[in-house]
């Protein structure tokens, strides 16, 4: 009897884990939903959509005609600035940000946002022939200080 009872709980254990591995893993495999709000006019903003849509998130495109006072009421300064701006789960993102700078800030909570200000050639959706210049993933921490999370070299 002792023998069925230790069974018994070794399985209802294994069972355990077997369904938290199934819910992790269906979790982690549902699209992320970012709302990215655009000038109607811009091609590259289009093009890191399609960037985005293309690394598995699920995008709700807003065409806006004033792009400034979106910026303005996230709190995104000037020196961060660049032509589209998206939210996810509470935060920013602002410029063509890798989607993978995207997904790793979706895991952290230290961060209000990301940005990569300008428009450097060879980002996501301003691919231009080859040419790639040094561009910079900008964090702006809850704390009101911005530092940099990721770069990327020139090639």
């Amino acid at each position: 009897m002792r023998n069925k009872s230790l069974r018994r709980r070794r399985a209802l254990r294994l069972a355990a884990l077997v369904a938290l591995f199934i819910s992790s893993a269906s979790h982690a495999a549902e699209p992320l939903t970012i709302d990215v709000h655009r000038d109607a006019n811009c091609g590259c903003c289009k093009k890191w959509i399609q960037h985005l849509e293309a690394s598995g998130f699920t995008v709700v495109d807003h065409v806006e005609t004033n792009m400034s006072a979106i910026k303005r009421g996230l709190g995104i300064s000037p020196e961060l600035s660049s032509c589209h701006t998206a939210t996810i789960n509470g935060k920013f993102v602002e410029g063509h940000v890798p989607a993978e700078q995207i997904i790793a800030m979706s895991k952290r909570d230290d961060l209000l946002g990301i940005a990569v200000p300008g428009m450097p050639a060879g980002s996501p959706g301003m691919e231009v022939d080859g040419k790639h210049d040094a561009y910079k993933v900008i964090g702006l921490s809850k704390a009101g200080t911005d530092h940099v999370v990721a770069e990327y070299p020139e090639n």
